[in-house]
């Protein structure tokens, strides 16, 4: 432990999320018929003082004046406060009891609610500097003892002086007062600290920014309490993202960086360089070139189900996890289709059309009820198998065919052949998933093995359609109708215009690949990702990972969890307990799964262990990635 080393932190919107005063004045104003206007004013003049604008002396009589606060609300207030410690300090109480004799709390707050909040980090009452209140025969807290340095401008710099503490000085807060200790030379280092405010002009003159606790200890090598500060990990997220999925990283911490749109290749080589995590959905093409160039990349999320577009080998050798949605959008799917299907069975396109024409055509040519119509099901995966339940709901005969053996629902038959099914059914829709394998599985052959007169729906991947077999098929009069959402070329964002053969034919819906874009869809797309994401992450959970062996782990409870990624080459398990042995290292459990590429080990260990183990790690033959949670 360095002695000579003396740590000075701030309270209000560092130690707290919030300020104080303005809390109290929450209380104290609560049935005060202009609270809201008053509690601006007193936000203001903090903001104000914060950011070296203004006289904080001044400051802080006009702000008691105005709050009307009495004794008798300082216990709700130091109830609030301990609900909004910082998260990282909270997070970090272990450093501060451990580090408690160099550690003070320097506030221009007050001592009669600062004190009992921040005792219970293992802060010394003694090691506790901020103002005090003065109160009147009725308990008001009407100003403040105006000898104490605190209250005074500059008060911060004086106290320091008075201080005169015997080594090196770091300063965190996020204050213009707090940046004036460093400037007036009583601090080494001036740290702002922005995790739960950011004040312009306090970090313009910051030579270093703390963006929480942790980013101060990793910077300053001092113990913290996870393995890798959180703001360091930056989320590049494309293709309009849905913003809860922005939210939810970053209020983990995490750094995030949208783009509306699909990036090149050329252009995603240059933005993925420092990025640890990447967000697409389906136009994005990260290819092995674009992996080559991705030095800190550690998981790639997918907001949606399909996940050709990843080069999801060349991410296993790197060492890149891969999570998608495989259900969040099911629902939204299949009720697509069958609007689809019902508008299709009955016309109502070309009746629409005509109507906006000014013609009326009301006639019952051409138009039929779904029911008792025999629906055939190509793909019978989450999407497939729940059309198939609405469907027969809705007193359709579904058929599926599936190259897996699927568990049917209900009262739906499996088709031995794709042949068979296409000759027995009214309807066909396609839910298969975009694999190479699968491209142009549907061309002329399979249209022409339809009855005449079919309904043919594509809402799975655009390359697994010929078009020019299914204009064809509408042009002949095969099909009777058709709809697709998905489409081999697609524009990259809205502004850029769509071209298709398709365009144009009569009882033919397009959509542009919306089959999941309803707002319940990517809501829930939108929090499955990014937990599945944080989840490895923070534990090393791959459960629903779509290219890594998939390990569901216990929770890590008072142990350090070593995750080892290695070529899947026999005797690597064996170096990594020779290199454990080695280091003496005590194992309280270890997980081992593969698959024919990659092996993935989590060991947890005491938490006392020779540093040299992480090294030593790393060395293993074979390895691939290596780190350490705790």
């Amino acid at each position: 432990m360095s002695k000579d080393k003396y740590y000075i932190i701030d309270f209000d919107s560092t130690f707290t999320q919030v300020e104080a005063l303005d809390e109290l004045g929450l209380i104290s104003l609560q049935n005060h018929p202009d609270k809201e206007g008053i509690l601006e004013q007193v936000k203001h003049i903090t903001d104000s003082a914060m950011s070296g604008n203004s006289s904080f002396a001044e400051g802080l009589a006009k702000r008691l004046e105005l709050l009307q606060a009495h004794q008798n609300h300082l216990p709700q207030l130091i109830s609030r406060l301990k609900e909004k410690v910082s998260d990282s300090i909270r997070r970090n109480k272990d450093f501060l009891k451990e580090y408690a004799d160099q550690i003070y709390i320097v506030s221009s707050g007050f001592k009669e609610f600062i004190t009992p909040i921040v005792t219970e980090y293992g802060i010394k009452e003694e090691n506790i500097y901020a103002n005090t209140f003065t109160q009147d025969e009725q308990g008001n807290l009407t100003n403040f003892d105006k000898e104490n340095l605190l209250s005074m401008d500059k008060g911060k710099i004086k106290l320091l002086e008075q201080l005169a503490l015997p080594g090196d000085v770091y300063v965190i807060g996020d204050g213009y007062t707090d940046y004036e200790i460093k400037e007036a030379g009583l601090a080494n280092r001036f740290y702002a600290f922005t995790e739960n405010v950011v004040r312009d002009s306090v970090v313009a003159k910051a030579e270093h920014i703390a963006p929480s606790l942790d980013e101060f200890l990793y910077q300053n090598k001092l113990p913290m309490a996870i393995s890798y500060p959180k703001n360091r990990i930056s989320v590049l997220l494309l293709e309009n993202v849905h913003p809860q999925a922005v939210e939810l990283f970053r209020k983990e911490g995490y750094q995030v960086e949208t783009a509306s749109g699909a990036l090149s290749e050329k252009e995603l080589c240059e933005k993925i360089k420092d990025v640890s995590i990447l967000g697409i959905r389906s136009k994005t093409q990260v290819t092995r070139k674009v992996l080559e160039q991705a030095n800190r990349l550690m998981t790639i999320g997918a907001f949606c189900i399909g996940t050709n577009q990843i080069d999801l080998d060349a991410c296993l050798e790197a060492g890149i996890t891969v999570f998608n949605a495989p259900y969040s959008n099911t629902r939204s799917v299949v009720e697509l289709a069958l609007g689809e299907i019902i508008m299709l069975s009955r016309g109502v396109i070309g009746k629409s059309n005509k109507l906006h024409q000014g013609e009326w055509d009301k006639s019952a040519a051409g138009s039929f009820e779904v029911r008792d119509k025999k629906l055939g099901i190509v793909g019978y995966g989450n999407i497939g198998a729940q059309l198939s339940v609405l469907a027969e709901a809705m007193g359709m005969e579904v058929y599926y065919y599936d190259v897996v053996e699927k568990l049917q629902l209900g009262n739906a038959r499996k088709c031995s052949t794709l042949q068979e099914l296409l000759e027995k059914v009214d309807i066909v829709t396609l839910h298969v998933d975009g694999r190479p394998d699968n491209k142009h599985m549907f061309g002329a052959e399979e249209f022409a093995a339809m009855q005449k007169g079919t309904i043919f729906l594509n809402l799975s991947r655009g390359h697994v359609v010929d078009l020019d077999a299914l204009v064809a098929s509408m042009k002949s009069g095969k099909l009777r109708g058709a709809a697709v959402d998905v489409f081999p070329e697609e524009p990259a964002t809205n502004s850029e215009p769509f071209e298709s053969e398709l365009r144009g034919l009569p009882n033919v819906i397009l959509t542009p690949h919306i089959g999941g874009s309803t707002s319940e869809a990517q809501v829930n797309i939108a929090n499955f990702v990014p937990n599945r994401i944080m989840d490895y992450i923070n534990t090393g959970n791959t459960y629903g990972s779509v290219n890594f062996p998939n390990l569901q782990l216990p929770e890590l409870k008072n142990a350090h969890r070593l995750i080892h990624i290695h070529a899947n080459v026999p005797g690597v398990l064996a170096n990594i307990n020779q290199v454990l042995a080695k280091n003496h290292v005590n194992i309280l459990g270890q997980y081992l799964k593969t698959n024919e590429h990659v092996g993935y080990v989590i060991t947890d260990i005491d938490k006392i262990y020779d540093k040299q183990v992480v090294q030593d790690m790393r060395q293993v033959p074979h390895t691939i990635k290596f780190r350490m949670l705790y």
